[in-house]
């Protein structure tokens, strides 16, 4: 309930939204597809297996459909880019399930206002950090901790760090 609370509200999705699920039901990230719209009141798309793995028909899909919003792992992004998809509707750009590449991120931000990237292990929930986009310098961050949750770099003493030193995250 927390995280889809919190997901709601950031990155945000509303009653005027249309959401493709593209996610293979065995991942745990497709439980906010399927789940965010119902609770948000947004419409849910649900791509067969085919065009979720197909950039062409993914993208006349998206067009067809008229989604605004899109969660999805870098390759399944790619593969959109790899289309010639332009973002004519500017819709908005969720990423995660594995990490961001600069060239990748620069690409999507090229054709969206929105790109948002989502990180989290599958043991808190699917997604404990969000960040939307801006102009970073490499690597591109994970972003600050959903609603209810903290974000810690711990030394190997287990005590917290201050910001810019390398450790383990604690979620």
């Amino acid at each position: 309930a927390n995280f889809l609370h919190s997901m709601c509200r950031q990155p945000g999705l509303t009653d005027s939204d249309r959401l493709l699920a593209v996610t293979t039901r065995c991942f745990d990230i497709s439980l906010l597809e399927l789940m965010l719209p119902l609770m948000c009141g947004a419409e849910l798309h649900i791509a067969s297996s085919a065009a979720s793995l197909d950039g062409y028909q993914l993208r006349d899909l998206i067009e067809r459909e008229q989604i605004t919003v899109l969660q999805a792992t870098p390759a399944t992004w790619q593969l959109l880019v790899n289309s010639g998809w332009d973002n004519p509707r500017d819709m908005q750009i969720w990423c995660g399930g594995e990490a961001l590449k600069t060239d990748l991120g620069a690409a999507l931000q090229s054709v969206a206002s929105r790109v948002v990237n989502l990180y989290g292990p599958t043991e808190t929930t699917i997604w404990s950090a969000t960040r939307v986009l801006g102009q970073e310098a490499p690597p591109i961050p994970i972003g600050t901790p959903i609603d209810n949750t903290d974000l810690w770099v711990l030394n190997r003493a287990g005590q917290a760090l201050p910001p810019g030193f390398v450790g383990e995250l604690a979620i």
